[in-house]
């Protein structure tokens, strides 16, 4: 029994192989190493991202439509530096603490009010419209809210 015949048979003889091993291990190597690398780049974006989370709080708001007035109680501070309201059809860009389209609710903790309306001191607000009650925490912002109106 001629071995080296019967391996060409089942191996395949130099000319017949497709791949050459060498080949093979190197391209076993390639793609584990790619694989590791989008695994890592996964992981690692994800450790970027943790601190730009949601920001947690709320904040109540109440309508009173005889005044004129909506008054925003802070419920929950939770992680939130600063809270504004914009991107609504109801804020008096005319008002000096207007600006862009937004103003600053400066709440000085929780359980505290602010009331802001149509009046001549607190004319932040048109006779109709709505708004968003955005926290910030840093470079994170969260719609946590909104308020709507017809004087």
């Amino acid at each position: 029994m001629d071995l080296k015949l019967m391996r060409d048979k089942l191996v395949g003889s130099e000319e017949q192989r497709a791949v050459s091993p060498v080949i093979g291990v190197i391209l076993m190597v390639a793609i584990t190493v790619i694989l590791a690398a989008v695994i890592a780049t996964f992981v690692l974006d994800m450790g970027d991202s943790m601190g730009e989370g949601s920001v947690n709080a709320a904040v109540d708001t109440d309508v009173s439509n005889t005044d004129g007035e909506v008054t925003f109680t802070l419920e929950q501070e939770g992680n939130a530096e600063e809270f504004y309201i914009r991107n609504g059809t109801g804020l008096d860009d005319s008002h000096p603490d207007v600006s862009n389209g937004e103003t600053e609710l400066s709440f000085s903790g929780v359980g505290s009010t602010v009331t802001i309306g149509n009046s001549t001191s607190t004319g932040h607000l048109l006779d109709s419209g709505e708004v968003n009650i955005v926290a910030v925490d840093g470079n994170a912002e969260t719609v946590i809210g909104s308020a709507e109106w017809d004087f």
